[in-house]
């Protein structure tokens, strides 16, 4: 919520700093997201007054002006603005102000004529982004006087970012109790004097939904001035809090709904065919909203009506058939409580949020329907005049208060901080709410505002809140902390983090609702996990893969010219119907260069191989198979399946050039998934005499088919389990003369070693034969 500090003082005004006074709604658990000033700075802009106007005899679109300036000789300016004529009033900078942008204002000569100051835009000043001339100030506007203090400029615009238990909190009203609870100071609440009756007309109201809609209440006001302008003050203050000005009427209530947090609608009394009826929309009936969208209503949607079509979406927008224009003179008030459960999700399912919405579906408090009702007449009466009814109202059953009872001696258990019973009380008491003590048990009755205190936890935290984080004192562990056991087969996700921050990555944590495009084209799946409710409509599925999200990211930061792109990401993936199977992946993308730009190097891009060594660093000291095998996300030749002992436990390769293109990437990053929960057992180490004798190597040369992998080779030798060898590496690779054409020749440098003695010719060569009959059952022959 955004609202002006000046406003919120007028209600509660502590002898706090703006910043201090932000730090502390933070710090109880109010967040302030944004404080900006309502004006940049700029000095010595009064307001002043045109009184002549003359062409500039040099220049066809100046003029010269002289300025009453509130002193005893006008002076003169050059003004090019379109608007500028006699008699209006303006913001003028005199000879030495600064204006935003640190631009001073100098006496000066405009095509021959003197000019000493110069009058203002909105623009110029920075108090709007728009601007098609000078900002013209009402006729009353003092002259002489300072404009900072005339417009209270020196004022700041918070914005709260709210947790949605806080919707107590959606007005100046919540929010001035919570400041006045923290800080002790009184409240100055406005005064609300009901409005007497001066006609007896009125719309009969009855509730046919009374558990979605247990209070409603209207009355009709009659000959209202249409015409009537918004105040300044009230205009001033729904501009600082987000909202525009559209007429005094939707003016008034958009005002209240922010003083009070009680949303409002005004109907237009004549569009109306009858008395009010609260019901659930019924098959196959239509209702075009305010904002021109026309809806097909469903039977879940609760509605106003007026007897015979539905006239309003209950709890989120009025309908155009009853909507206010300029001829009408006659209008219906609407004040009322919904149920949240019946307006949540009903907004976003139709494509578009409002106020009133945001409000009803978090929960408005339903023992201010009438105060709010009487504050909305008796501003409407003020500024619009007209002739007020009686208030009409039905209540069906309102949601119960039940009592909540908090244990002192728990708040000292879970607080860490003894405090008396009658301190605990009174902190309660502050916030508003009715609490008695009984011995060592408060019970407290949460008021009307509040749907957020249900259990003891609930209270708990109040007294926390307003207690103050920061006073609650920090101690050393009273118990003794001992190392927990680690066993050497095990390791957390944390370890392989780790492992891939010091490869180069950078974590990414992305959203586990993607967009279905995602799902179709860079998973394969054609059936995903769909959301009933999605929060937007490019997250309305459930994620089978995380590469949708990396390849994201990957725009996200290829957007702001990056050079070299590692990410990974840890999180659960959805398979099922109902999303009953989430097992835990750990991917990766790596995209750009092979190292990071330096003199020692030159410039290579990121290859299969260089990702398959992360990988493999990732899963050791255990030792997987690369097959190759295909991925509806990745190049045919350029993909393979990872084997962990006989099991496929993820994929690694090259994005689809397709995707590549599609995806704007400029080149093919390298992506891999993997099971987390596959790496997370490792082989204990074991303890190795190390030799004291020499090694023996011999080389083996296997001419092999071309479409012949490595990894089966290396299984082949695996299998032979010769006892000596202790490495088998591939050292060159030939293709050429003396090779058969469709064949390679692969190169192999076979370690053998023992502990205790030097190794026999007889066993070496024992060796060399068992690994060479492993490879001929490969299809591999030595080569000559």
């Amino acid at each position: 919520m955004k609202f002006s500090e000046q406003w919120l003082r007028s209600w509660a005004n502590p002898q706090l700093e703006s910043e201090a006074l932000a730090h502390l709604l933070t710090m109880a658990g109010l967040e302030v997201e944004e404080a900006d000033p309502a004006a940049p700075a700029f000095t010595d802009v009064i307001v002043a007054e045109v009184l002549t106007v003359t062409r500039h005899e040099n220049a066809d679109r100046l003029n010269v002006c002289t300025v009453n300036v509130g002193e005893a000789e006008p002076i003169q300016i050059v003004c090019g603005a379109p608007n500028v004529a006699p008699g209006i009033r303006v913001p003028c900078a005199r000879v030495g102000a600064v204006l935003p942008g640190d631009f001073k204002i100098k006496q000066a000569k405009v095509r021959g004529v003197e000019s000493n100051g110069m009058l203002c835009s909105a623009k110029e000043l920075g108090v709007s982004e728009e601007s098609s001339g000078l900002l013209v100030l009402p006729a009353d506007a003092p002259v002489g006087v300072a404009l900072r203090e005339y417009l209270n400029l020196d004022d700041t615009l918070l914005t709260l970012k709210l947790t949605p238990n806080r919707a107590d909190c959606l007005s100046i009203r919540g929010i001035a109790r919570e400041v006045a609870a923290l800080t002790g100071v009184a409240q100055t609440p406005v005064e609300i004097t009901p409005v007497a009756p001066a006609i007896d007309d009125a719309i009969s109201i009855k509730l046919e939904a009374g558990s979605a809609c247990p209070r409603y209440a209207g009355r009709i006001v009659r000959n209202i001035n249409r015409q009537a302008a918004t105040p300044d003050w009230m205009k001033q203050r729904l501009e600082r809090s987000g909202i525009r000005s559209i007429s005094a009427v939707v003016d008034i209530t958009n005002y209240v709904m922010l003083e009070l947090g009680q949303p409002m609608h005004a109907f237009d009394a004549n569009k109306l065919q009858g008395g009010i009826l609260v019901r659930f929309a019924r098959e196959g009936e239509k209702l075009t909203l305010l904002n021109g969208k026309e809806l097909d209503l469903a039977t879940d949607m609760l509605v106003i009506t007026d007897g015979t079509r539905p006239v309003a979406l209950a709890g989120i927008m009025g309908g155009a058939n009853s909507e206010i224009d300029d001829a009408s003179t006659d209008i219906f008030l609407e004040s009322a409580f919904f149920a949240p459960a019946d307006i949540a999700g009903k907004a976003r399912r139709l494509g578009f949020s409002s106020d009133a919405s945001h409000r009803f579906e978090r929960g408005v408090d339903f023992g201010n329907v009438r105060p709010a009702l009487e504050r909305a007449t008796q501003l409407l009466v003020d500024v619009c005049g007209g002739q007020v009814g009686p208030i009409v109202e039905q209540v069906a059953e309102l949601p119960a208060r039940k009592q909540v009872a908090l244990r002192v001696s728990r708040v000292a258990k879970v607080l860490g901080l003894t405090l008396p019973g009658d301190e605990v009380l009174s902190l309660l008491r502050r916030l508003g709410l009715s609490a008695e003590l009984a011995g060592d048990v408060i019970t407290v009755t949460p008021p009307s505002f509040r749907f957020d205190l249900e259990i003891e936890e609930d209270l708990i935290e109040e007294v926390a809140r307003v207690y103050g984080y920061d006073n609650i004192p920090t101690r050393p562990a009273a118990s003794r902390i001992a190392m927990l056991p680690q066993p050497g087969n095990a390791r957390d996700k944390f370890s392989l983090k780790r492992i891939l921050v010091a490869a180069g990555y950078q974590e990414s944590i992305n959203y586990s609702f993607v967009e279905e495009k995602w799902e179709r084209e860079l998973a394969g799946n054609t059936a995903p996990v769909k959301l009933i409710n999605p929060i937007a409509s490019q997250m309305s599925v459930m994620r089978s893969s995380l590469l949708g999200g990396l390849v994201n990211a990957l725009q996200y930061n290829l957007n702001r010219k990056a050079e070299r792109v590692r990410l990974f990401e840890v999180g659960r993936v959805f398979h099922g119907v109902t999303a009953q199977v989430q097992p835990e992946k750990i991917g990766g993308l790596a995209w750009g260069t092979r190292d990071p730009e330096q003199w020692a190097a030159a410039k290579a891009t990121v290859d299969f191989f260089d990702i398959k060594a992360d990988v493999e660093a990732l899963i050791a000291p255990r030792v997987a198979e690369f097959r190759r095998a295909s991925h509806p996300a990745l190049h045919p030749g350029r993909s393979a399946e990872i084997v962990l002992d006989g099991i496929v436990v993820g994929w690694l390769g090259e994005l689809h050039p397709q995707w590549t293109q599609a995806y704007e990437l400029g080149q093919s990053p390298v992506v891999f998934e993997l099971d987390a929960a596959a790496l997370l057992s490792v082989n204990p180490v074991r303890a190795k005499a190390v030799s004291r004798v020499q090694a023996v190597r011999r080389d083996l040369a296997l001419v092999v088919d071309e479409s012949q992998s490595l990894a089966a080779l290396q299984s082949a030798f695996a299998a032979a389990k010769q006892p000596l060898v202790t490495a088998i590496e591939l050292f060159d690779i030939y293709r050429g003369k003396g090779v058969p054409e469709g064949k390679k020749s692969l190169a192999f440098k076979v370690l053998m070693q023992d502990t205790l003695k030097t190794l026999t010719d007889e066993e070496v060569d024992a060796t060399v034969t068992a690994l060479i009959a492993a490879a001929q059952a490969c299809g591999a022959t030595l080569r000559a």
